[in-house]
């Protein structure tokens, strides 16, 4: 793929992601995506798993999460390779890293350790149950941390066992986290001239999106239960039976219900007492929910859109990547990309997003598609030679 212009907003800030799977790589890519550049160090071999996730005969996930990275290999539990690692850091802005709490300062790469030799450096953590605390040196995965951040509890029908979401949204809402704190630590830098510590933990992330979860027990205890579909008290909001699919409908609020009865040919529910208000219509949801599907089960997917669309109701189709690739909206909005795949000659995935309008991030370098792809480039600009290299790599240091 042959690199674009860099506009974005981080052009010339320096990354480099040590972190595997999920958390670390995916602060990686959004930092990427807004211009910053990104080398990705892996160990040799195998290199990071996320090579091999994903569905199908072609593992596509590493193709969006290893984007506008360059890739190096360095062996980090011997000397040699931390070494290695020091050598990248120099003019570093930011390091994101998510072992297991421990292991960079059992390498000598702790906080204390780089910020002697790198004080502007800004060090993104990702760990489970945070770098501090009785549980920080336990294993965590993302899915831990959704259950222990109250997501799983509240997740599927209120008959089964908690339901995932789909995604790994523990290790995404980290690492989203992870680059919120390291911009913040950017713009703090430029006044104190100092890096410092993003700690960011997976059940915490999942934790600030749990709305009112916790003050709700803590105030009335309260214990907010899996309600399937619908969110307990907002109707009607629900994905309803159409003749030929389902689709979205959010009419709730008080206005919105009566042009969604208007739309029924109904008008008279918006003022029948048991729908009239919102605590009301929460009140008697599961009644309006059977009403309403008794009424989409007779319309076409088509039929329903464009009564929606003609009376100002929010609704939308309920997608799949066919319908994603096949909407003029998001091709108006350049929502997907196409970036170049050796054996596929293109791969289409998500763009990058939020949208800037000076700084437009921008996907200008395809995933490496071989661990240490670029230690030529990378190291030879330390100063390595091909003939250092072939060593390291015969030692296993690469």
């Amino acid at each position: 793929m042959t690199e674009t212009i860099n506009k974005g907003a981080l052009a010339g800030i320096k990354v480099i992601e040590l972190g595997q799977l999920i958390a670390g790589p995916f602060c990686g890519q959004l930092l990427g995506d807004m211009g910053a550049d990104v080398i990705k160090v892996e160990p040799p071999g195998a290199g990071d798993p996320m090579r091999t996730w994903g569905n199908g005969a072609h593992k596509l996930w590493w193709q969006v999460i290893a984007r506008n990275k360059r890739g190096v290999s360095a062996n980090l539990r011997v000397p040699e390779g931390q070494n290695l690692l020091r050598r990248l850091l120099e003019g570093a802005d930011i390091l994101i890293e998510n072992f297991k709490p421990g292991t960079m300062e059992k390498w000598g790469l702790g906080p204390d350790d780089l910020h002697a030799e790198f004080p502007r450096l800004i060090i993104v953590r990702m760990s489970g149950y945070g770098q501090t605390g009785p549980y920080s040196d336990r294993a965590g995965y993302g899915g831990i941390g959704e259950a222990m951040g109250g997501w799983r509890a509240i997740v599927g029908d209120p008959d089964r066992p908690p339901s995932r979401m789909g995604v790994s949204i523990g290790d995404t809402l980290a690492a989203t986290y992870g680059c919120m704190g390291a911009l913040a630590a950017l713009h703090a830098r430029a006044a104190s001239g100092k890096g410092q510590v993003v700690d960011s933990a997976l059940y915490e992330a999942v934790l600030q999106v749990m709305e009112s979860v916790v003050p709700e027990y803590a105030a009335m205890g309260l214990v907010r239960q899996r309600s399937g579909s619908i969110l307990p008290g907002i109707a009607p909001s629900n994905v309803y039976p159409a003749s030929d699919g389902e689709y979205m409908i959010g009419g709730n609020g008080d206005t919105v219900f009566a042009r969604l009865c208007a739309a029924m040919g109904q008008p008279g529910l918006a003022a029948d007492p048991r729908y009239a208000t919102h605590i009301a219509r929460g009140e008697h949801q599961r009644e309006l929910d059977d009403l309403i599907a008794s009424w989409t089960s007779q319309q076409t997917i088509a039929e329903l859109e464009a009564l929606m669309i003609a009376y100002s109701v929010p609704a939308g189709r309920v997608y799949t990547g066919r319908e994603m690739l096949a909407d003029p909206h998001f091709a108006a909005r350049e929502a997907l990309a196409q970036v170049p795949h050796p054996e596929l000659g293109e791969v289409t995935m998500q763009a990058p997003m939020p949208k800037l309008s000076a700084n437009p991030s921008t996907i200008r370098r395809a995933a490496p598609q071989t661990v240490g792809q670029d230690n030529a480039e990378v190291y030879g600009a330390l100063g390595l030679d091909a003939a250092a290299l072939a060593d390291m790599a015969e030692r296993g240091i690469i």
